[in-house]
């Protein structure tokens, strides 16, 4: 039996979301931003704990590019840079929450 081809068909949205978000640490950087107020580089890579400098460089980068984050570079020494949501990033609160929400409720044994 063949399948249709609506059903082979990828969904585009969700594939873009996967490449956006896919990475490792996204997810939780933009959680700590949203939730815990966290916003300079040495905080954020204090809280994520395991994460490289060069890591967490490359996954703040994407999610600027990708339009989820404000690099807000203050040109001072010694440097201070700060990152805040977008108005895109902003819009997807509701979906960390419900994210977090669900986690908490299904997966309580790997919290």
């Amino acid at each position: 039996m063949r399948k249709s081809n609506a059903a082979v068909q990828r969904c585009k949205t969700m594939s873009t979301l996967q490449k956006i978000l896919g990475g490792k640490w996204k997810l939780e950087i933009l959680y700590y931003i949203a939730f815990h107020d966290i916003h300079r580089f040495g905080a954020l890579r204090r809280q994520l704990g395991e994460i490289t400098e060069s890591s967490l460089t490359k996954q703040l980068r994407e999610l600027e590019a990708d339009g989820f984050l404000i690099r807000h570079d203050y040109k001072e020494i010694p440097p201070r840079v700060e990152y805040t949501l977008s108005d895109l990033g902003g819009s997807f609160i509701d979906v960390l929450s419900y994210m977090k929400k669900w986690g908490d409720r299904h997966l309580p044994e790997q919290v």
